[in-house]
């Protein structure tokens, strides 16, 4: 169309702009008219997808509602359908058989989903309640005959109770359903339970303990037999007799394997085989039995109520009482006649230390059932233990050293009771310490060393006091060194004793056949310190004496020294020990008396020459040691 113009311009001879500018409006017409158009059609293509796209989520919408309605409209449907199968179930079905407890389970759910659309006044809840309720009637029926049943079974004689406890607990959700739609039965069930065991564990520990006291040994401590009476003392006419020898009841021997880990949680004792046997034990071993039988079954007892009856915190600890209270009641009553007129010390001592170790046992398995009973025990055994130990204390203050027969330096039998005491105690207290026991045992160690002194006062010589006081030291401290700890207080204290007393015994057995050169030596010292050293200058005839005595007969004494205290120790390891601490001061003072005499004072006199060398008494002195 453009060309045709062109060439028609041409032939008619048009001028080009014009011509030009011709073509040019033409095509700024068609422009404008084709692009509006496409421009409009776009436009209004636009608006029908957005109004596809608000109608696709519009759609999407609806569906999700829909799906929304259908999915809690189904579980609806679902929950308000009572299924033939949970119906025969809990009719039919035996409570143990697992399908029972399954459809009680979807039952539990139905009646409280029952219970969530009454509340809300929803009409299709009352289609379902009629036989909903007849179900759960039906099953707490069964449910309660199912469990009284086992209940009454714990009744039959030589049952084990543990048995049908453990089948409850696979039924534990039976109970919680009782507790969640029928309190009464559930109150019921747990009544009867309470009942029934409450009498179970009273009657089983009742007679446990009657049957064990029958294999207790016959012979006890009484109030007579304290550490400071004499063994000479007569008692009335009508009086018992005493134990053959009140030192059994002071020395603990093996009685502190009670207290050992394989003991103190080993088997109970059987009264029955024991007294088939012929076999007797101490009251700590009967207490041991009686009380781990309490712990094992208490501890159990505990954890079946708390899973049970599911229970915790105070609730369980009351729901405990009422069924063990009646037993713990029993053991405090017995305990209580028993310290009432116990008179073994030690015997209440490892009681004492029975429950702390029980004590600790059921800390260590989180339950708290018996720790009011374990703080009750302790209770009654700890004034008992402090009063016989204070009347053990009074007995030796109040001992009269003339009424105790025959002097004799050898270890008194009141201190060597002390010594096993002491030691008994210490040992066992190492575990759990009790500053309440130390400061006992204190009083007690300042008795006993009055008391050692006083006999010792009663012999004429001060050597034989030092023989007798030395060997009771020594005989204490070995009997503590066994049990009790090196750095305990007691045997620090008997060592400084035992120390003094035997330098003092040292000093006492030179002083006769050396006393007159210790005498010299001494002197001499104390003037040298003086400057006053002169005043001796003319005790030649002493010096003289001295020495050539002393050359002479010091081979004797010795020998008689040694055979005279290896006769009047007691321990032979003591006796050697003063020995050799004996020769070793000589040599001292010998070489004190070299010292005194090479001063100028005496270095002219002749008799210097005679001393006896050094070294060689030294030599000749080691073959008068001992040999052990």
């Amino acid at each position: 169309m453009v060309s045709f113009h062109l060439n028609l311009c041409l032939f008619q001879g048009v001028d080009l702009r014009q011509y030009s500018k011709q073509v040019e409006d033409e095509l700024q017409r068609i422009e404008q008219g084709m692009l509006s158009g496409f421009q409009s059609d776009l436009s209004s293509i636009s608006s029908e997808i957005q109004t596809l796209q608000q109608q696709s989520v519009s759609m999407n919408m609806r569906l999700k509602n829909r799906q929304a309605v259908r999915s809690h409209l189904s579980q609806l449907v679902d929950e308000l359908v009572v299924p033939g199968a949970m119906i025969q179930v809990i009719l039919e079905s035996p409570v143990t058989e697992q399908e029972f407890l399954e459809q009680l389970h979807e039952l539990n759910n139905k009646i409280n989903f029952a219970k969530e659309l009454s509340f809300r006044e929803t009409l299709a809840c009352s289609d379902i309640q009629d036989i909903v309720d007849r179900l759960k009637i039906k099953a707490v029926t069964k449910i309660r005959e199912f469990i009284l049943q086992k209940i009454y079974s714990f009744r039959k004689p030589m049952t084990n109770y543990q048995i049908p406890q453990n089948t409850l607990l696979k039924y534990r959700f039976f109970y919680q359903f009782l507790l969640a739609n029928e309190r009464t039965v559930a109150k019921e069930i747990r009544d009867e339970y309470v009942d029934t065991m409450s009498k179970i564990y009273y009657s089983y520990f009742k007679s446990y303990s009657g049957r064990l006291l029958k294999v207790q040994y016959e012979e006890v401590a009484d109030k007579d037999d304290l550490m400071g009476v004499e063994d000479t003392a007569k008692k009335g006419f009508f009086s018992k007799p005493s134990l053959k020898s009140r030192n059994t009841i002071f020395t603990l021997g093996q009685r502190g394997a009670v207290l050992s880990p394989a003991e103190l949680e080993g088997p109970i004792l059987i009264p029955h085989t024991a007294q088939r046997g012929d076999c007797r034990y101490p009251y700590e071993t009967l207490f041991r039995s009686q009380h781990y039988a309490l712990l094992d079954n208490g501890c159990r007892e505990f954890l079946f109520l708390s899973d049970f009856f599911m229970v915790a915190g105070n609730s369980a600890l009351d729901l405990f009482n009422s069924v063990m209270g009646k037993t713990l009641s029993l053991f405090l009553k017995s305990m209580s006649t028993y310290v009432s007129d116990c008179y073994d010390s030690i015997a209440v001592f490892l009681c004492i230390h029975i429950i702390l170790r029980f004590r600790a046992i059921t800390n260590k398995r989180t339950i708290p059932a018996l720790d009011k009973y374990w703080d009750a025990v302790l209770e009654l055994l700890w004034p008992r233990f402090e009063l016989i130990l204070e009347m053990n204390i009074q007995s030796i203050r109040n001992t009269d050293p003339q009424k105790l027969g025959v002097l004799d330096t050898r270890p008194h039998y009141i201190t060597r009771r002390y010594a096993e005491f002491s030691s008994a105690i210490v040992s066992i207290n190492q575990t759990f310490t009790s500053e309440r026991t130390h400061t006992l045992l204190g009083q007690l160690q300042v008795e006993v060393e009055n008391f050692v002194l006083k006999m010792a006062a009663e012999f004429p010589s001060r050597r034989d006091q030092l023989i007798f006081l030395i060997n009771n030291y020594d005989m204490m401290l070995s009997v503590l060194m066994e049990r009790a700890a090196d750095d305990s207080k007691e045997v620090e204290g008997f060592q400084q004793l035992l120390q003094a007393r035997s330098q003092e015994f040292i000093e006492e057995i030179l002083s006769s056949p050396f006393g007159g050169m210790i005498a010299f030596v001494k002197e001499s010292e104390a003037l040298t310190e003086k400057g006053q050293l002169d005043r001796l200058k003319n005790d030649e005839a002493r010096i003289t004496q001295l020495v050539r005595g002393f050359s002479s007969t010091w081979k004797q004494s010795v020998e008689a020294l040694s055979q005279d205290v290896m006769r009047s120790f007691t321990n032979f390891k003591n006796g050697t020990g003063i020995i050799q601490g004996a020769l070793t001061q000589l040599i001292q003072y010998y070489h004190g008396f070299h010292k005194v005499l090479a001063q100028p004072t005496f270095r002219s006199l002749a008799v210097r020459s005679e001393l006896i060398n050094l070294h060689h008494l030294m030599v000749e002195v080691k073959k008068h040691k001992p040999n052990f």
